[in-house]
């Protein structure tokens, strides 16, 4: 019931997105004699801020098609490396660059695209030879394509590292984990280390990730760990609608996570739609466009599958498995202390609301064998959790942090 009225809505309201849009068009009309009088344009202002907040979202495009390599404007290709159910591994291949560290980028399944990662793609292009996870909406994953949960995503992580080669050659392989998939990149590290993969990454660098949530824990952690399981059972797990491809798969809806992320900060956001108004009404339309190119992503959200959303609240957010000791994977034991030789960097920001201060250095601590030349720990003073690995703060004072680390263990 509760996705088929969220799809009745929806419906509704990009009916009304359309006609609030065509509205603004006409006011901003310099035929339409309207338009020049009384609140025309405040408005057509206010229709087209309704008719951009309302408007129906698809899965946005990376559009990543130029970077610069050593002072060189080269051309970029998106490339499909391996394909499976619930994801795929995406290549971004620089036309005529050979060599390179191999960075995996792992985005978080966290009810956006991938293409939340795009400023850290973008700014890791000139540097690496980068992949990343791109995974799929679980709405979109027909049944008979079985179920995805935290075991299957390590699986994923491991299989793509293979799929990238044995870690050698110029810079080898690299891993850097974004917000929630530090927990199952750590733990593919742990067991490639115990099986000495081959294809292990030299570095892992994990970003504002939830190894130990009893450390500063935020809103996110306590929402966890004040219910137990069966209420996310019953309250936030939905059956996809008929008319999708994934029907009558259980999946946590991206919308619901959406209007999570928007409720913590809804002052913030009431705030971002006012300043876009008042840009468009004084004519600024590039600082009205930035606010909607940042909103056009952030509203784009997918369904992650109901095993894996449940999975990940028990193991990390109630159990705290991974740091009491207690993790495993299909019923093999994760031990940090298998990693002897993966260089960790552990970055959090200042003003972190998702993942608090300490919680994904506990990684280094928990690898109590790996020596200390091979950790690292970084607070990016004035980041909250979006600014770690996009915008100002990421591109001049951590992504540098990054590189260098993984040039020195390369």
């Amino acid at each position: 019931m509760l996705y088929n009225a969220y799809e009745m809505q929806r419906s509704l309201l990009a009916g009304a997105s359309a006609m609030a849009n065509f509205s603004a068009g006409l006011l901003q009309n310099p035929a339409y004699p309207f338009a020049y009088f009384g609140g025309g344009p405040i408005m057509a202002s206010a229709l087209e801020v309704f008719a951009h907040a309302s408007a129906p979202r698809g899965k946005p495009a990376f559009g990543l098609e130029s970077t610069v390599v050593a002072g060189k404007q080269v051309a970029i290709t998106e490339e499909i490396t391996l394909r499976k159910p619930f994801g795929q591994l995406k290549h971004f291949a620089r036309q005529g660059v050979n060599g390179g560290p191999k960075l995996l980028i792992v985005a978080p399944m966290s009810g956006h695209y991938a293409t939340l990662l795009r400023g850290t793609v973008e700014r890791m292009l000139p540097f690496a030879d980068v992949y990343i996870t791109d995974w799929r909406d679980a709405k979109l994953v027909p049944l008979s394509d079985g179920t995805f949960d935290l075991d299957d995503y390590i699986d994923y992580l491991i299989e793509f590292m293979e799929a990238m080669g044995p870690n050698e050659g110029q810079g080898g392989s690299h891993m850097l984990a974004v917000c929630q998939p530090s927990v199952p990149c750590y733990a593919a590290a742990c067991l490639m280390s115990a099986d000495k993969n081959p294809c292990r990454p030299k570095t892992l660098t994990m970003m504002g990730g939830p190894i130990d949530t009893r450390e500063a824990p935020t809103a996110v952690n306590t929402l966890a760990t004040q219910r137990p399981y069966a209420w996310f059972e019953q309250n936030v797990i939905a059956t996809v609608p008929n008319s999708y491809p994934g029907a009558a798969r259980k999946v946590y809806p991206g919308f619901l996570q959406l209007a999570g992320f928007m409720s913590m900060n809804l002052g913030n956001h009431m705030i971002s739609h006012w300043e876009m108004f008042k840009h468009l009404v004084q004519g600024d339309d590039e600082s009205a466009e930035a606010t909607k190119d940042f909103y056009e992503e952030y509203r784009s959200v997918c369904d992650m599958t109901a095993e894996f959303y449940l999975q990940t609240i028990e193991v990390v957010f109630q159990k705290h498995a991974i740091a009491n000791g207690t993790y495993t994977h299909r019923g093999r034991p994760v031990d940090p202390g298998a990693i002897t030789d993966i260089a960790l960097l552990a970055i959090e920001g200042e003003r972190d609301d998702i993942s608090g201060l300490g919680q994904t250095r506990a990684a280094l601590s928990l690898a109590n064998k790996l020596p200390a030349d091979q950790k690292k720990y970084l607070m990016a003073k004035g980041a909250g959790h979006y600014g770690i690995f996009n915008g100002s703060k990421w591109r001049t004072k951590i992504a540098p942090v990054v590189e260098q680390w993984i040039a020195a263990h390369a």
